[in-house]
């Protein structure tokens, strides 16, 4: 299985969270990104009431941004009504029933961005027993609350009620949902069972490996007012396919929005967790973005890292005039590299005169430069195929299809030791850059290239023996 690392040399998966390991049997083609500053959510105007003592959520999530937001604002996966929330407070998740009651707070917290959650929240109040009024679940395990403020016995919630229910941000007055506490990340497979609590097998399942992994949901009983959004036509994302027609409408969400990134295919994006001394980018749009900003370096790593096989990815950057440019670099670095320790890096981007690649090693001093071909522009679409399965191992640099170094650039002595590589990007007062490892970009794609496997999405077509990093092909070819 593929290593998704994090803070310090990152950790594996936390509990069953589903890292997209090949799926034996239902596979998820899509997802839905969301992004709180582009104020993208999902909802239904003013339902007819349902069940509002027994239902069920279901959901998959890949969070792109953690803690809270600059605003201080939470990140809502549901609401409907003022006192109908469902929401990350910082990490935790919290529920609220209904406006007499408090929230209850889960008992731990869910930081693993380089992942997919399965979150299952789950009410009927017309059990006996108190505890079972509630249920959370996540990857297949029952979670605890930290409280236990539960509802009464068959007592209705302020779910299920007429008030337009806000799939990815908060209820807001007036039908305009809530501009400052939307989700940001990734959505898949998202149910809601009017009149059902559901365990989480009627969703999904664990595999030989022990990870939690989708099923088909299809054949399940919706209820009235219950949906399935999977998400598969990029026309009408918001589409139920239960057969109810209770179809979702989308605020600020068109086709681009649509991803490959998905429970059953998990891709690199970037890691919000990576700690070093220098402060990190801004990390936006599904972890595929990164500004910078501010008279200080600072740095984005990808939650993907390998130290084998034939990966590549393709870069875009704003504004690559003039002195900004020479100080925003991307690339890829040894993760001995953390913790601000300068380890074997390529970057692109560095300019002395002229614009160079570079490859350097602190470790033993080496430093090898290369031309990058002139200047560059906005509009310039780079490649990068990274070898690790060679003698020497090296890479290949492209622009707009076309290979820099020709056949590659071996990489410098330090490199041929068992190391794992993360894409990387560095930045000193520089703008913007846009990164697509296959499962989503937010830029415009015209040729919708594959790699031989038939995953990932480019502006060019990989190489040959090169494929995206996502994690069948992880699975397949080693991390």
């Amino acid at each position: 299985m593929s290593k998704t690392w994090h803070k310090h040399k990152m950790s594996f998966l936390e509990r069953n969270a589903n890292s997209g390991s090949v799926s034996t049997g239902y596979d998820i083609d899509n997802s839905i990104k969301l992004e709180v500053n582009n104020n993208e959510w999902l909802y239904r105007n003013s339902p007819t009431a349902g069940n509002r003592k027994t239902f069920t959520l279901s959901l998959w999530l890949k969070r792109a941004a953690l803690g809270h937001k600059p605003a201080g604002d939470d990140e809502y996966l549901a609401g409907q009504g003022s006192s109908a929330r469902f929401h990350f407070a910082g990490d935790t998740l919290r529920f609220m029933f209904a406006g007499n009651s408090t929230e209850l707070e889960s008992s731990r917290v869910y930081r693993d961005a380089s992942a997919w959650y399965h979150i299952v929240l789950a009410v009927d109040t017309t059990q006996g027993t108190n505890t079972n009024r509630v249920k959370l679940y996540i990857n297949g395990v029952q979670e605890s609350w930290n409280n236990s403020d539960w509802p009464g016995q068959n007592t209705e919630s302020d779910w299920m009620n007429t008030n337009d229910l806000y799939i990815g941000t908060k209820w807001g007055n007036n039908s305009t949902g809530d501009g400052d506490n939307d989700l940001s990340g990734y959505l898949s497979e998202v149910v809601l069972l009017d009149g059902t609590a559901a365990s989480p097998t009627s969703f999904g399942e664990f595999d030989d490996n022990g990870i939690w992994k989708p099923v088909d949901v299809s054949g399940l009983t919706f209820g009235s007012e219950g949906f399935y959004a999977n998400f598969d036509d990029s026309s009408a994302l918001g589409a139920d396919s239960s057969g109810n027609g209770n179809t979702l409408s989308l605020s600020n969400i068109a086709a681009a929005d649509q991803a490959t990134d998905t429970p059953t295919n998990n891709f690199c994006t970037w890691s919000p967790l990576w700690a070093e001394p220098r402060a990190n980018g801004t990390i936006t749009e599904g972890a595929t973005q990164v500004a910078w900003g501010g008279s200080a370096w600072k740095i984005a790593r990808s939650s993907m890292a390998v130290s084998k096989g034939r990966w590549y990815w393709e870069i875009k950057a704003a504004n690559v005039t003039g002195d900004t440019w020479n100080n925003n670099l991307f690339g890829f670095a040894s993760v001995e590299g953390d913790n601000g320790q300068y380890g074997p890096m390529v970057l692109l981007g560095y300019s002395t005169g002229n614009y160079y690649y570079r490859v350097a090693n602190s470790q033993t001093g080496s430093d090898d430069w290369g031309d990058a071909g002139g200047a560059w522009s906005s509009s310039d679409t780079f490649g990068l195929a990274l070898d690790l399965e060679s003698s020497t191992k090296k890479f290949i640099l492209y622009r707009n299809g076309s290979a820099v170094n020709g056949s590659g650039t071996n990489l410098v002595s330090a490199f041929q030791t068992e190391q794992f590589f993360t894409t990387y990007s560095t930045a000193y007062n520089g703008d913007t850059q846009f990164l697509n490892w296959g499962g989503y970009t937010v830029n415009t794609i015209s040729s919708a290239a594959s790699d031989a496997n038939g995953y990932g999405t480019f502006e060019y077509a990989p190489p040959t023996g090169y494929y995206s990093l996502c994690s069948k092909n992880l699975s397949e070819f080693g991390g």
